[in-house]
């Protein structure tokens, strides 16, 4: 259920944490650990904070989609699966979008795209249809894209994987 300004003071009380808050003790939390498993699970939760729009201007005033697209970059494949899912979530819209765009955001959605990780496939490809628009299009419709797009539909499921790509 999405939020609003009534329904966040219910819950939250008086006197409690407001959500602008409680995000930036998330993104400080990750900021300050080294433990793989806490980030992990902080980037989770920032995901899951992005399907809502009514955090959204919280996510661009705390630099959360900027913190997404540096953890699609990582090796570490729950990090990449986390903030493609994040990623997803808050580009449809259009303010984070634009973000996402500025950002270089449309090449590593689409590496993305080549995971093992089904989830993070699904979110890639759900990502690029909210990037794309008149000024995204060539850079997200090259061939080579359509082209992993196209092999996924052979194989008749989204939920192929990589491997199971390459014999198609």
């Amino acid at each position: 259920m999405f939020t609003n300004d009534k329904r966040q003071e219910e819950r939250t009380g008086k006197y409690g944490t407001s959500r602008l808050q409680y995000l930036q003790e998330l993104v400080n939390q990750f900021q300050n650990t080294a433990d793989e498993e806490t980030k992990e699970k902080i980037v989770a939760n920032l995901a899951n904070f992005a399907y809502d729009p009514y955090n959204y201007s919280f996510l661009r005033q705390l630099n959360v989609l900027e913190l997404f697209l540096d953890c699609i970059t990582e090796p570490n494949e729950k990090l990449v699966e986390f903030g493609i899912g994040g990623i997803c979530n808050s580009c449809v819209d259009p303010a984070n979008a634009a973000i996402i765009t500025q950002c270089g955001g449309i090449p590593l959605v689409i590496q993305c795209l080549s995971s093992p990780v089904r989830n993070t496939v699904n979110y890639a490809m759900g990502a690029l249809y909210y990037l794309c628009n008149k000024s995204t299009r060539e850079q997200i419709l090259k061939p080579e894209v359509i082209d992993v797009i196209e092999r996924y539909a052979a194989a008749q499921t989204v939920n192929a994987t990589a491997e199971e790509l390459t014999e198609i």
